[in-house]
């Protein structure tokens, strides 16, 4: 599988690393500010996706760089019909915009707040968590999540996430709050505040809390392996190719998320 790079930082070079071991290659890469072009030779290195064409031949991009660049990079990636995977978080107020211009393009997109197997797991124990407590009135829901202080958008996408499954089974709850409180919560909000400090690749909590006793669910992050990990299964699946050094196939159309891989056992 040909791979173009979108976003050579941290999360650039591990995927890098990774599909190399995994028997891919990189075609391209697009990262404005790099200084590592020495490592890339043989590689088509641009500082936009513009000046980039059809990025060396890639079957497939990954995208990790930030919020003001992802629809962008999007946009521009389904005009030339190259199937992308988004790692980018904080950029879905405008899903429903990307969705109707790669569709219209006949182009693949495939997005997830978080493509680590783990954290989608945690997901699904979380959801299930909150249906089988919901129906005791003595439990109340909250939780907390913590990044590194380089995190560019608040509360986290998988935060996001992980509210969003928990108020569809925890009805009593409705509205997630993510800021600072100076008043008690009311009692149909969800508390979910972030903390961004330091080096932390992300830790996230849930509470679920009564006068006798406390239920919590964590999942915490030792790296980035599982995103990175996680990113290249659902390139391989968004191109049909079944593992390392298997031949391409026909590319699925249309926006998919992590949840139609993991359907399929892809990750």
């Amino acid at each position: 599988m040909n791979i173009a790079i979108i976003g050579y930082g941290k999360m650039g070079k591990l995927i890098e690393s990774r599909a190399l071991e995994r028997g891919h290659r990189i075609t391209g890469v697009v990262e404005p500010y790099t200084a590592d072009k020495a490592a890339l030779s043989g590689t088509v290195i641009c500082k936009t996706i513009a000046e980039g064409g059809n990025l060396g031949g890639a079957d497939v991009a990954i995208e990790f760089t930030g919020p003001n660049t992802a629809v962008s990079n999007i946009m521009s990636l389904a005009e030339r019909k190259i199937p992308l995977v988004v790692g980018t978080t904080g950029w879905y107020d405008r899903l429903e915009e990307v969705k109707r211009a790669v569709e219209a393009a006949g182009s693949s997109l495939l997005w997830a707040s978080n493509f680590s197997l783990g954290v989608n797991l945690f997901y699904r124990i979380a959801e299930y968590a909150a249906k089988l407590i919901n129906p005791f009135p003595e439990y109340d829901a909250g939780g907390w999540e913590i990044h590194h202080s380089k995190k560019a958008d608040s509360p986290s996408g998988t935060a996001k996430t992980l509210v969003e499954r928990v108020l569809a089974g925890f009805t009593r709850k409705q509205t997630p709050v993510w800021d600072m409180l100076n008043r008690p919560p009311a009692a149909e909000e969800l508390h979910y505040p972030s903390l961004r400090v330091g080096s932390m690749p992300g830790i996230h909590r849930l509470i679920f809390d009564s006068p006798a006793d406390t239920i919590e669910i964590i999942h915490t992050a030792r790296n980035r392996e599982g995103l990175a990990s996680g990113a290249l299964a659902a390139a391989e699946w968004l191109l049909s190719c079944s593992g390392p050094g298997r031949p391409v196939g026909e590319a699925h159309r249309g926006v998919f998320t992590i949840d139609d891989v993991l359907q399929d056992g892809g990750v």
